[in-house]
């Protein structure tokens, strides 16, 4: 765990424990005051430490830890107060929120407080969800939005007689596991105790606005919970709702209304709180708090930089997930405005800004539905659209959620379904929310059978290549799956310095490419692993090996002529930033003894879980280019 001799300018060690009865419905001066301004110390603490992530570049979320400070510092001080009571958990299904368990895990002793100035950096056990047995004091993995309820039920199970709580919110509470996990709850008279943040924003918009007649009380009202709603920033008040539900048996939701970033004065009520505070508001507000050695603090902080010189790629970098959606007006641009309205629609699970449909829906909107947290129904809807044949149904979200659509998938190749997907995040790049959001089990959306509808799968490497990728794949039929990164990209070179993927360039499905011939083996790769193996080609060359390297951006196609050629030669070695054990590697291996064909066969991929920060991600799973140099000369020995 990374140490710092710094420390903490904000100090911790006013936090007051309070005592509190369950058997008391009110709280006395002195409870009220110390938790109010235990509350204040709390959120002018995650205000800081959040900050110092988004100084540093490795972004991080404050506005959901800051808002659910209040019913956080009641529920610490009951756990404290009647332990045997309660599993003494903070479980909470909107991940993000991790600031909430690393502060609670300084406030208990379990971590140095000054580690919090690591916040989501590389290697500090600090990601950007909560991961069970990686951070001292955080007491479970948290995984991707909406997950923790159902997994909450039975721990309620496993506890008779205890009171569970689970923190949500709106945004977790569209996702379809929470509808289920209702149900269960109710059946079963769990004694699970939801307390959810209901503060009208989610990443791209408020639900007030894009999801009509949504209502999180009343849903869960019509599944059969109990619903205490009120104002989460009246303490009185939530303590009161708090001390009913624990003190009435069975499942209850207990829902605070609040605007997102209550004063924080540029963030209250606005979706931009939901990200990591700008530097600059953050500033102003700990100003605002005579915070001042926090202020000097981010003031202080530079921004670390990846100082490594690629070779064989341009000083031109661009994020593939952004191109996509400038790819995808050109095409729909090419449309008449009939044609797109009857044969296109795009449908958003709430991440346009992030996967490029916000180009779309700038552009288009007449095509565009701005939906919830809410991706099997929404790829499936998109499915349904594209069910005629003529007819295009666009969905894209994060990677990390494919695996939550895999049915879904099925079904629309079942139904013969047109589908053009976007899924970004693709692999670990900069990825400092971690584990639970890498983007590794991209190939299980090729679950179909060999005589299937088609379906294909497409990691362009560049910019360039991602704009052909999408100008030849939106007019295919079938399941069409295009990823991207997170991180951008360079563009990749030829052996004569110019863009390889230039004007003149043609993607060809199913068509793998020679990106630099050689004669003592050849590495496959793909997408942002191509410019590193890139990289690690040219200087292996440098030093006198003839190692060549292929791009296979059709993942899941096999394109004989090149397997011939590869297949010839001494080495083989697949680098890819998927999962070992599903990725392309794990199956390349069998393309070729299929054929009869034996070269020494290695691959390279992510194989471990995640250290926090941003290109870190590729050296620590052994796939930057010195661990592909190292691999490359172990083979040709």
């Amino acid at each position: 765990m990374t140490v710092t001799n710094v420390q903490f300018p904000i100090d911790l060690s006013a936090y007051k424990p309070v005592v509190l009865d369950v058997a008391n419905p009110t709280l006395t001066l002195e409870q009220r005051e110390n938790l109010k301004a235990n509350i204040q110390l709390c959120r002018d603490a995650i205000v800081f430490f959040t900050a110092t992530g988004a100084a540093r570049g490795v972004g991080g979320h404050t506005g959901g830890p800051y808002d659910t400070v209040p019913e956080a510092i009641v529920l610490d001080a009951l756990f404290n107060s009647v332990p045997d009571k309660f599993v003494p958990i903070f479980f909470d299904e909107a991940g993000h929120r991790v600031a909430t368990q690393y502060l609670m895990a300084a406030l208990h002793g379990h971590l140095p407080s000054e580690q919090l100035l690591h916040y989501r950096q590389a290697h500090s056990r600090l990601p950007g969800h909560p991961e069970l047995g990686l951070t001292p004091g955080v007491k479970f993995s948290s995984g991707r939005l909406g997950h923790m309820w159902p997994y909450v039920n039975g721990v309620a199970m496993a506890n008779p007689g205890k009171v569970v709580f689970c923190l949500g919110s709106d945004g977790s509470q569209q996702e379809g596991n929470d509808a289920e996990a209702a149900r269960l709850a109710v059946a079963q008279h769990l004694n699970v105790k939801l307390i959810i943040d209901d503060n009208d924003v989610t990443i791209a918009g408020h639900p007030s606005k894009y999801l009509f007649g949504y209502s999180v009380a009343k849903t869960l009202q019509g599944h059969g919970l109990r619903i205490l709603e009120g104002n989460g920033e009246d303490i009185d008040d939530l303590y009161h709702r708090i001390y009913e539900a624990v003190n009435t048996p069975g499942p209850i939701a207990i829902v605070n209304k609040r605007p997102m970033c209550p004063g924080i004065a540029g963030l209250e009520g606005s979706t931009h709180g939901h990200d990591v505070i700008s530097v600059e508001l953050a500033i102003q507000y700990l100003e605002s708090r005579g915070q001042t050695a926090a202020v000097e603090y981010i003031k202080s902080i530079q921004k670390p930089k990846q100082t490594y010189t690629f070779l064989g790629s341009s000083n031109k970098w661009d994020a593939n997930r952004n191109v996509f959606g400038d790819a995808m007006v050109a095409v729909l641009s090419r449309l008449s405005e009939v044609e797109r309205k009857e044969n296109v629609r795009v449908i958003d699970s709430d991440l346009e800004g992030s996967c490029g449909l916000k180009k779309i829906h700038d552009a288009y909107p007449e095509i565009f539905i701005s939906s919830g947290i809410m991706e099997r129904g929404n790829f499936s809807a998109a499915a349904g659209f594209g069910m005629e044949s003529g007819k295009q149904g666009i969905f894209a979200t994060f990677s990390a959620f494919l695996e939550m659509c895999i049915s879904e998938i099925t079904m629309a190749r079942l139904n013969y379904s047109n589908v053009l997907c976007h899924f970004s995040h693709a692999g670990i790049d900069d990825m400092a929310d971690n584990t639970c959001h890498f983007g590794l089990n991209n190939m299980f959306a090729d679950n179909g059978l060999d005589d299937g509808y088609q379906t294909r799968l497409y990691f362009p490497s560049d910019a360039n290549q991602m704009k052909a990728c999408v100008e030849s794949a939106f007019f295919e039929p079938g399941l069409r799956f295009i990823f991207s990164t997170r991180s951008k990209v360079p563009l990749i070179l030829d052996n004569n310095g110019h863009e390889f993927f230039g004007s003149d360039y043609k993607f060809v499905p199913g068509k793998d490419e020679v990106i630099r011939e050689g004669t003592q083996g050849y590495i496959v790769s793909f997408g942002d692993a191509l410019y590193r193996a890139l990289d690690a080609v040219e200087r292996l060359k440098q030093e006198g090996l003839d190692i060549g390297l292929i791009n296979k951006p059709t993942l899941n196609v096999i394109d004989e002529e090149m397997m011939a050629k590869i297949g010839n030669a001494p080495f083989v070695l697949v680098v890819e930033s998927f999962n070992r054990r599903t990725g392309l590697g794990s199956r390349f291996g069998s393309w070729l003894l299929e054929r009869g064909l034996t070269p020494k066969y290695a691959y390279l991929g992510t194989h471990k879980e995640g250290c926090g920060g941003l290109w870190e991600q590729f050296p620590h799973q052994g796939i930057d280019p010195v661990s592909i140099i190292k691999k490359v000369k172990d083979l040709v020995k």
